[in-house]
């Protein structure tokens, strides 16, 4: 490469980074400046009445985990923020699992249809993020409550004598977040079953391949950035879900963005909420880490 090659190629990349400038600021004013706040109010002591005290301390982290004994001023595990963090990535993965495995079907049935009808299945699926995420929940809560659609339903063809009591339980929360979040499963399944060899299917065939293994060895194989992807984006705002568990769980079933927000209301401790939300923070990371190191995986391996 010749001098003047390498001298245009350095300036077109200035150039980039020229443009790029006002994003990179906007996104340091509007994102890592408020995520310093909150990292520093993790550090602060809290104030009688909220807000926090400028004296370095590190009880918000120690409260993830331990709470003081009021009685003996020992600490001791802290058994309900560990409950709540195992409800949290115990429905989150529940709902991740389940929305793959409705919406995979889903998403082959609309790959597989004529290119006319593909925009209309599209359409359909999409519908729900037309309305607000509140009105879908409670939309939620009048089908699955004591009075609801579904016990009508059942106790009319008789399969129940008495309601079923599924609000305010997590099935209920589970319920609400897998159809709130099916629709960011079956839209990455598509695009990747969109893109997928259908002669493929038939090599498998002709080489005698059963359905059980053409499923685990063709198909899985290919669309798997697809199941990375929609697992992502199922399970990070699956994670941090606040309308749905507060809805559904009745304030009863509380996940990690529940006691956030009761750390920084009616708790009034903002250290221990400022901790809890970086907490958040590092699981998100950690499974978007995840899925670069397994997508960077496919790449090398071709």
């Amino acid at each position: 490469m010749s001098p003047a090659e390498e001298a245009q190629i350095k300036q077109s990349a200035r150039n980039g980074w020229l443009l790029s400038t006002p994003a990179l600021v906007v996104l340091a004013v509007s994102a890592v400046g408020p995520l310093f706040i909150i990292l520093l109010y993790s550090f602060l002591e809290a104030g009688t009445h909220g807000n926090v005290v400028r004296a370095f301390s590190t009880e918000g982290w120690t409260s993830l985990l331990w709470t003081k004994d009021i009685f003996t001023d020992s600490y001791v595990l802290a058994d309900a923020h560990l409950a709540i963090f195992w409800r949290s990535v115990k429905l989150s993965l529940m709902t991740t699992l389940f929305t793959f495995v409705v919406g995979f079907p889903t998403a082959w049935f609309i790959a597989t249809r004529p290119a006319s009808q593909r925009a209309l299945w599209l359409f359909l699926i999409t519908i729900p993020f037309w309305t607000n995420l509140l009105i879908r929940t409670y939309a939620i809560n009048e089908v699955i409550r004591a009075e609801g659609l579904l016990n009508l339903f059942l106790m009319s063809i008789g399969v129940i004598s008495e309601p079923l009591m599924l609000i305010y339980t997590d099935i209920a929360i589970f319920i609400g977040m897998t159809y709130v979040y099916l629709p960011l499963m079956v839209l990455p399944l598509f695009a990747a079953i969109d893109r997928f060899d259908m002669r493929l299917l038939e090599a498998g065939y002709d080489l005698y391949a059963s359905r059980w293994q053409i499923l685990r060895k063709i198909i899985l194989p290919i669309v798997k950035p697809g199941i990375i992807a929609g697992s992502i984006l199922v399970f990070v705002p699956s994670l941090g879900a606040y309308v749905t568990p507060r809805v559904l769980g009745g304030g009863k079933q509380m996940m990690i963005g529940n006691l956030i927000e009761l750390q920084f209301g009616q708790g009034k401790n903002w250290p221990l909420g400022a901790a809890l939300s970086l907490t958040l923070l590092l699981i998100v990371t950690v499974a978007l880490l995840y899925y670069v190191r397994v997508a960077n995986g496919e790449k090398k391996h071709g």
